[in-house]
Order: C-alpha cells, then sequence, then structure tokens
C-alpha cells in the first residue's frame, strides 16, 4: 500500500499546531564523532571524503526529533572549491550529492518511524563562509549587490535542482547580502528562509534588523526569515521584528551561548542555549526552532519534547 504524501514543508510552515524542530550545528556533532574538519570547506569536505559520517549525523538529528535538517552545504561554493583545486563539475556534484545524503537519513528515519513528515533544507552560507576568515560574521564585503547576486545563484541553482525541500540562506551578516539572496532565489521553484547573524540587536554588519527583514517582506519564495548563529538572548527581540515587519513565519536556531575564544582557539563561558526558552521564542513568534553551533543532538531532542509539550499544554 502506498501511503499518502505528507504536507510540504511550507504547508507545515503556515499550519497551526507546536512549533517546527530544526537539527543543531552539523560541524559540531562531526567534530565529535572525530572527524577533521579543519580548513576552509569544513563540513563540506566531507562529502567526498566520508558521505557516510553525513549520513549519520542527518540520522542523529532526525532520531533526536527534528524534523528538519540542514545540508553539508554552508561553505560548499564553486569559487570556494576552485580555491581548492576542485572543478566546477566536481563541485556541482558534491553540492547535489549533499541533499541527496540528508534525504537518504530523511528515508532512513522515516523507515524507523513511518508516518512522520521529515524535510530537507540545503544550506547555502554568506560570502564570507567561503573566504573563511571570519567575514561572514562582519559582513560589508566591498560587493555590491549584483556581484553578491552574481556569487550566490550558480550554486542555488544547483542545489535546486537537487530538489530539497527549502533553501536555507543562512547566517547572512549583512542587509545588502540578504537582499541579494532574495534576488538569487528568483525563479528556482523553491522556497527559501532568510536568516540572519545578529548581534546587540542589529546584524552583524551593523544594521537595524528593520532595514535587514523589509528586503524579504514582499517576497514569495521567502517562506520564512529569522536569525541564527547568534546568543539564545539575542533571539526572542529579533524574533518579534522579523514578524513584525514581514508577518512571515520566523526561525530561529541559535548557538549554544559559549564564546569563541580566537586567541585561546577555545570556547569559553556557559551554555545559555536550553528548551526552557522555546516559550519565549514562541511567544515572539517562531515558528521553526532549532540551535547552531556547538548545539548537539541531545539540546534538539529536549527543544522536541518541550515542543511537543506546548501542544499538550495547548490543548
Amino acid at each position: 500500500m502506498i501511503s499518502a504524501p505528507g504536507p510540504s514543508f511550507t504547508e507545515a510552515l503556515t499550519a497551526s499546531g507546536p512549533p517546527l524542530v530544526l537539527d543543531g550545528g552539523l560541524a559540531h556533532l562531526l567534530e565529535a564523532a572525530g572527524h577533521d574538519l579543519s580548513g576552509g570547506l569544513w563540513s563540506a569536505r566531507l562529502l567526498a571524503d566520508r558521505p557516510e559520517a553525513v549520513v549519520a549525523a542527518h540520522q542523529a538529528y532526525y532520531e533526536a526529533g527534528a524534523c528538519t535538517v540542514t545540508t553539508a552545504s554552508y561553505q560548499a561554493t564553486f569559487e570556494g572549491f576552485a580555491r581548492r583545486s576542485i572543478g566546477p563539475d566536481r563541485t556541482a556534484e558534491l553540492l547535489a550529492r549533499s541533499v541527496e545524503l540528508a534525504r537518504d537519513a530523511a528515508r532512513r528515519a522515516e523507515a524507523r518511524t513511518p508516518g512522520r513528515a521529515l524535510w530537507v533544507a540545503a544550506s547555502a552560507g554568506p560570502y564570507g563562509a567561503m573566504l573563511a576568515d571570519g567575514s561572514e560574521y562582519r559582513g560589508r564585503y566591498g560587493l555590491g549587490v549584483g556581484a553578491l547576486e552574481r556569487f550566490h545563484r550558480p550554486r542555488l541553482e544547483v542545489l535546486a535542482a537537487a530538489r530539497p525541500d527549502v533553501l536555507a540562506l543562512e547566517t547572512v551578516p549583512d542587509a545588502d547580502e540578504g537582499r541579494a539572496l532574495v534576488r538569487a532565489v528568483r525563479g528556482l521553484g523553491v522556497p527559501a528562509w532568510l536568516s540572519y547573524a545578529v548581534a546587540g540587536g542589529r546584524t552583524r554588519a551593523g544594521q537595524p534588523l528593520e532595514e535587514a527583514f523589509a528586503v524579504a517582506a514582499e517576497a514569495e519564495e521567502i517562506v520564512a526569515v529569522g536569525v541564527n548563529c547568534c546568543a539564545p538572548e539575542e533571539v526572542a527581540p529579533a524574533v518579534a521584528v522579523a514578524a513584525r515587519v514581514t508577518g512571515k513565519p520566523v526561525v530561529a536556531y541559535p548557538n549554544s551561548g559559549e564564546r569563541w575564544d580566537a586567541g585561546a582557539a577555545a570556547w569559553r563561558g556557559p551554555a545559555t542555549f536550553t528548551a526552557s526558552r522555546l516559550t519565549e521564542w514562541r511567544r515572539a513568534g517562531a515558528r521553526l526552532v532549532g540551535g547552531c553551533c556547538r548545539v548537539g543532538p541531545e539540546a534538539v531532542a529536549a527543544l522536541a519534547r518541550e515542543a511537543a509539550g506546548s501542544a499538550r499544554r495547548v490543548h
């Protein structure tokens, strides 16, 4: 008997019910499993070297309760791979593989728990992620909107052709790059979310969040907006702005709350990411919630339990 197809990602996003749960940090989980992610390609290097490790990491998040995982393509770009002597055909193959591996993990998770609706988000990081020099957290690259659109469009075309459920335009530090990404996804036939990295109530480039979210307000391809790769404390006020400015569902997936000490090359301070924050995030308007850097399956599982509990409390 063939089961009826479940809801699309966009249908689930706009339906009533408990928040949808996103995965956590992919690189964090892969490093914890003993994989070396040093170098400019980060987790994308495993697309070629250890694809089974990528599938296992995605599976771990699905099994923790996430309904959506993001692919290992955050730093995968034609320019970045070319710098490491990987040609355009091979780059396109690896970009498509990132979606295929996540889809494989979804099929395995669905086989273990029939009836679950699971989705794949194809990750596309900012221009600065290709540079691998920290500029993804600053923005202001000295490039115009047109140049940024031309940079992003080729890999987004390849990712879209692999048929993910949604494109995750994430860790965007700059409203100008947000505008370029909104243009770059036009006509691809795949919905997208646009998520900014924020600090101090502004983009990492220092722009007001109202300005940053406004670039997506009228874009029908952008089905959700939000924030990621930020401190948990930044989420609620930013989510409220995103919801107010755009009227769209909001995505939120912050870091653990620890701080990176570049001099010591170590994480400092306590983790402040807790599932109990979900109530505040949801009240502010968050519809899709998860974690980013240093947030693993245990934290995602706690978030999924909290989300399920919030649904029971409502009913």
